[in-house]
This record gives C-alpha cells, structure tokens and sequence, in this order.
C-alpha cells in the first residue's frame, strides 16, 4: 500500500505553493497564469484526494496534477495559437540550396567543455529569449524540451500536423540560437 496524505490544503500550499509556482512560470512565462495553475492545483487536489492511492509522494502528486493542468492550458489555447506556413524561402538562416548562409551559420561559442556554465545567468538569458517566440513556437519548445513530451503528443495536445511541429520547432531552435548568440555568448 501507498503513502499516506495528510490531505491538508494549508501545509499543501506552506510546503510546495512556491516550487509549484516556480515550475509553472518558467512554462508559461506569465505570472498570472501561473498563480491560476498553482490554484488550479491544488483545488484539483482537493477535489480528487479520495482517488489518491498513495503511489507517489505528496509532492510528486501535487506536481503530477500540476504539469497536467499546464498542458491542459496548451491544449486549450491551441486553437488561438497561429499555425505557421511551410518553411519560408525567405528565411534569412538558408541559401537556395538549403545550406547556411555565411551570417546565419553555426559559430563556436568558444566554451571549452571542461568549463562550466553559470546556470543561474544562462536560464535568465534562455527565458528572455523563449520570451521572444511567437506563442506557437513557445508552446511546442515546452512542450518537447520542459515537459518532456514526444512530438505525436505535443501535436496532439496543440492540435497541429507533424509538418507544424517541425517548422515550429526548427525556428523556435533557431531563434533561441540567435537570441542566446546576441544576448549571452557575444553580449
């Protein structure tokens, strides 16, 4: 048999209201929002807690509800969301031929492996630029590389073609490319 909850609203939020809130906003990058899924969370907690069979810890189940109900809010807002076109012949980043051009290319960050990052400094400059993407963009990159997510699900969740998928993703790499280049590495 599980653990056993102490199925207490008040040390729920005393013990984890700051870390939920802290793994949302990074996701959403909207403080409001944020404050409404911790909420949400917890509410949903509450609501549920007889179902509870106590195969997780208390937190991972708060933070289980809690990730569920961030991508409930992108599978709700999907269909606001702009869908982009194909790959643009436009693109700054390729030629014709589809190779870099000389201005767009892959530089080396001249970071020797051995050296470590500041964490701390890096996600700051990584925010401001996921900031930066077109909301789409935003929802797909969080999606893979914060949640976890595999590419069928996320299209599934934003309701979007795997050609979607990955013309969001390629830019959204792109952009956070250029934007960490301009912003931390050369800044």
């Amino acid at each position: 048999m599980g653990k056993q909850i102490n199925f207490n609203p008040d040390l729920w939020v005393n013990n984890y209201a700051d870390q939920l809130y802290a793994y949302t906003v990074v996701r959403l990058n909207d403080t409001g929002l944020s404050e409404d899924i911790v909420q949400d969370t917890f509410l949903s907690a509450w609501k549920n807690r007889d179902s509870y069979k106590g195969d997780a810890s208390e937190k991972n189940w708060l933070f289980t509800i809690c990730k569920n109900k961030i991508i409930d809010h992108y599978r709700k807002s999907a269909h606001q969301l702009a869908r982009p076109s194909a790959v643009d012949a436009s693109d700054a980043f390729f030629d014709e031929a589809e190779h870099w051009t000389a201005e767009a290319g892959p530089v080396d960050w001249g970071i020797p492996d051995h050296q470590t990052i500041e964490k701390k400094e890096f996600y700051s400059i990584l925010e401001l630029c996921k900031s930066k993407l077109q909301q789409l963009q935003q929802s797909v990159f969080v999606l893979k590389f914060m949640e976890g997510q595999d590419s069928e699900a996320i299209c599934k969740v934003l309701n979007i073609t795997a050609s979607n998928y990955w013309v969001l993703m390629h830019r959204a790499k792109l952009q956070l490319r250029s934007c960490l280049n301009k912003n931390w590495i050369n800044g």
